[in-house]
């Protein structure tokens, strides 16, 4: 079932893990000015000395696969592409994340985001989050983040609920539940 939330961003409910296909060669956009990708990207370094252009997943396309799944297709990227993006300028990249619903007790674990991060900063999110890297799996990506940010293990796996695109982050999200 594909549907929009109040925010505007599309969903995918699903029934069973996204299943991801990976391109095995880098992603660089086209159609945008490479000078302007670098004047920006220098700018973002000079705002925040610890940004450093490691690897991103960027989602060229999702379908449906049946069932209730969804296939991904991946290739890997910078991760300035992902960077220097703003309203007026858009490199294309899609990079891909994943969020966890962790609920315990009747509550719902939310964490607040830095207000150095580029998207959202301040807010509260759903916690555990973070980008998937190239070679990891969303699930194991997840469980990571959940150990680092609160120190805790779920009782079960990941299970996958939903699939989620944010045009204001230019991203595509893997949200899963855990117990």
């Amino acid at each position: 079932v594909e549907s929009v939330t109040s925010d505007g961003q599309r969903c995918i409910l699903l029934r069973r893990p996204a299943v991801l296909s990976i391109i095995d060669e880098p992603f660089v956009p086209t159609g945008v000015d490479p000078v302007e990708i670098e004047e920006r990207w220098q700018r973002l370094q000079q705002a925040n000395p610890a940004l450093f252009d490691g690897r991103v997943l960027h989602v060229l396309g999702v379908h449906r696969n049946g069932c209730g799944g969804v296939t991904m297709h991946l290739v890997e990227s910078a991760y300035r592409y992902e960077a220097v993006p703003s309203e007026d300028f858009d490199c294309g990249v899609r990079t891909l994340g994943v969020k966890g619903l962790v609920r315990h007790g009747g509550k719902v674990l939310l964490g607040r985001r830095a207000q150095w991060v580029h998207h959202y900063p301040g807010q509260w999110e759903f916690a555990p989050a973070g980008g998937v890297e190239p070679g990891r799996a969303p699930e194991q990506v997840l469980l990571d983040e959940l150990k680092e940010e609160t120190g805790c293990e779920p009782a079960g796996g990941p299970v996958a609920l939903a699939l989620l695109l944010d045009d204001t982050a230019f991203s595509w999200e893997l949200v899963y539940s855990l117990v």
